[in-house]
Order: C-alpha cells, then structure tokens, then sequence
C-alpha cells in the first residue's frame, strides 16, 4: 500500500481524498518510481474539476514528478533500479508516494539537478521548450509577449526567451510580480488590473505590434492578445486559467491575416527521441544557469487541497510541488 491522493468524482479542492492505494509491481515496459517530489500544474486542476475527465473514478491526478527507480517490468531498456528520473507524461497519477509508469516516459535526471527542481520544471520546462523552439521559432532581436509571466511557466518562459536574444513583454496583477518578472528576463512588465496591455504594446513598439502573443490565460485576454499581433501573427493559446473561451469565430482573425494554435506538450514530446531531444535542451538551459528554476510553494502531499485553492487564487508566483 502506498499513499496517494485520489478523485472520485470531479469536484473542487474538496474532491481529492488522501488515501491508501494498492500498487501493483511494474508490468512490462513500466518502471516503478519512488517519488521525491510531485510537480502541481493547472492542468491538474483541469483534471479534478472534470474539464479533462479521468479515464476512471476513482483515479489518482498529477502528470509529473522525480524520484528513483524502484524496480523495473519485463524488456524495460530505458531505465534501471537506483536510476534517478524525471518525467511529464499521461496518463496521470503523479499525486502519490510511489507509481508504475512506463519506463520510454522516463528521461534520466543530471545529478546537479535536485529532484525538487525537477518535479517543478518537467511539463513547465518542456512546454516552454516547444513554444519557443518549435510552435514559433523566437529569434533575436523579437519582441514577444507572455502572460502571466510571474506564474511558473511564465518566469521559464521570460528567461528562456531573454537568452533567445527576444525583448520580453509580460503582463502581471500587482507590482510585487512585476518586479518579480523583470528578475527574470522580462523588459517589460505590464500591470494589467491598473494598464491597458493593448495600449502599451503599441506604446513599446511604436505601434509595429508583434510576431507572436503566448496566452495561458484565455477567457480574460484571448481577444485582446490578438489587437496585439500584426498582420499574420501567431496567437498561441496554451491554457486557460481563466476559463474556456465561448463561441470563438474565425473570421475574427481575417482582418490581420492572424493565425492561432492550440498546443499541447504532450503532441510535442509523442516520440522517445522528441522526449529526449525536449528534456535535453531543458536540462542544459537550467545547468549552464540561463533559466533558474524557482521553486516557491511546497506543501506535503496531504495537505494538496491548500496547495490547489491556492495556485487557483492566481496570486501566486514560480513552480508548486508536492513532497510525500
């Protein structure tokens, strides 16, 4: 038996019960890991509440997490016993103290990254990898802009983007994450409960506007990230913390030409050798110090109900993790 945090029916913070849960050993191809530390994502909550339903109740939630290989099934190849790991990856399940996974979702984990470090920055991490490498290439001398640039991918995101040689726009809610934002690579911080972003976009770029806007936010900004792009721009809707925007009609990027994209990682990092490629450039942004992993909330995996009301208050800043 180990303990793990599990759903069984969706709900809100109230809906995860911390339980005692049967484990079975690893079967082929999975690995069974120990964990050492337990990210929390929005898209958790997205889980618990129903927007992305489990494929059963009751069922364990959590898509990432670090610790070490406990034991290993029948023809694993990628991973041994004692091997220290990380992983971001369906199906979830992380939000326990030990979990069979299969073992080609396993990446091996450097040993100058602690294991909290990595619970907090696999899915964070390999999203920004994707959105600035590949969903749109970001080059020198761009300007681009982030919301929620004090959240946890928002900080990767600014630093990532800085070393890319981008000037960095972000927009937060209070001067406190402002200040927090610019610490971490953004130019340009936006208070959006006190300025109008539209309007200082233009102001900073002299009304060129922009190649790409990067909105996790949704319900709140989507229409407004989209006065910000020019003419064929690419809005990347990667979240919606906010909520689901209703009834959204295309013709409304016809006037600028604009592209959209809904992207997830887990379409980015399909193949092993996309897995590793991700991970890998992860890791070597974060060891050469060019993006510094801040971990700023950590709660005990059976206090997840506070750790949860509390990432959707959207007042806090940096990576969430779980400890067993």
């Amino acid at each position: 038996m180990v303990k793990a945090v599990r759903i069984h029916k969706p709900g809100g913070p109230e809906a995860m019960v911390y339980e005692d849960v049967d484990l079975a050993p690893p079967g082929a191809g999975e690995a069974r890991i120990v964990h050492k530390a337990i990210g929390i994502n929005f898209i958790d909550v997205y889980h618990r509440t129903g927007l992305y339903p489990l494929a059963a109740y009751p069922g364990v939630i959590g898509m990432e997490g670090a610790g070490l290989v406990e034991a290993i099934g029948a023809g694993v190849t990628e991973v041994k016993a004692g091997d220290r790991v990380a992983y971001a990856s369906p199906p979830p399940g992380a939000y326990a103290e030990a979990r069979n996974l299969k073992a080609a979702a396993l990446v091996k984990l450097p040993a100058e990254i602690p294991f909290e470090n990595a619970a907090g920055m696999m899915l964070q991490g390999m999203t920004v990898e994707y959105l600035l490498r590949r969903t749109y290439q970001v080059k020198a001398g761009e300007t681009i802009l982030i919301h929620a640039a004090a959240g946890g991918v928002g900080l990767i995101l600014c630093q990532w983007a800085k070393h890319l040689g981008a000037t960095v726009i972000g927009t937060v809610s209070s001067e406190a994450k402002a200040e927090l934002a610019r610490a971490h690579g953004c130019h340009h911080s936006i208070i959006y409960t006190k300025e109008n972003f539209v309007e200082r976009v233009k102001e900073i770029t002299n009304g060129k506007l922009l190649p790409v806007v990067y909105d996790s936010i949704g319900k709140d900004t989507l229409m407004k990230s989209m006065e910000c792009l020019r003419t064929r721009g690419l809005l990347v809707s990667f979240g919606q913390a906010s909520g689901k925007l209703e009834n959204f009609d295309t013709a409304s990027l016809a006037p600028r030409s604009l592209y959209m994209t809904r992207p997830g990682l887990f379409n980015y990092i399909a193949t092993r050798a996309e897995l590793e490629e991700s991970a890998n450039a992860l890791f070597d942004v974060v060891r050469t110090g060019k993006v510094k992993i801040d971990i700023h909330h950590k709660y005990a995996l059976k206090d997840v109900r506070q750790a949860h009301i509390e990432l959707e208050s959207r007042k806090t800043t940096g990576g969430h993790i779980l400890v067993p």
